[in-house]
């Protein structure tokens, strides 16, 4: 992990000109492969991440993963992610889905497209975990597939830029 708040670079990145997706994973997803792998598998984000890089490689776009425990981060990530020069975004926001209103204001603000993520399927997990206060500013969720849910999502948000 980069230093927090420090974009950090994937080695899909090549070129300047090529459209630019970025994939956020909030608190506790540097934690994956050992976290409960009996619900969130046995994958590591590092290995989340590689995957991403490889679908990037093919459909010549690049990725810009980051990880932090930190809402702020990711409030601070969403809200540049435009001037960046980012197409859209990935965003697995963990437990902050279920009560972050800064990250739900920060998309709604965002003129980029905002897939959220998940590596469970939320709805039949806990109670709390059944309402997502940022599923109404995101265009899309994929939920439920493990460590596919990520490659799932960016393969559907380039055929959605691409349409």
């Amino acid at each position: 992990m980069s230093p927090r708040g420090a974009p950090r670079r994937s080695a899909s990145e090549t070129s300047p000109s090529q459209p630019k997706i970025l994939v956020l994973s909030g608190p506790n997803l540097d934690r994956l492969g050992t976290r409960e792998p009996h619900i969130y598998g046995k994958t590591t984000l590092a290995e989340i991440h590689a995957s991403l890089a490889e679908v990037a490689r093919a459909q010549r776009v690049s990725v810009d993963c980051r990880q932090s425990n930190h809402e702020g981060d990711l409030v601070s990530w969403i809200g540049k992610a435009g001037d960046d020069g980012f197409a859209g975004i990935l965003l697995n926001a963990g437990a902050y889905t279920h009560t972050s209103y800064a990250i739900h204001d920060a998309i709604k603000g965002s003129p980029l497209p905002v897939v959220e993520v998940h590596l469970s399927n939320p709805e039949a997990r806990e109670a709390f975990r059944h309402v997502s206060v940022i599923a109404a500013v995101c265009v899309a969720k994929v939920a439920g597939f493990g460590s596919d849910s990520y490659r799932t999502a960016l393969e559907a948000l380039l055929r959605r830029l691409a349409s």
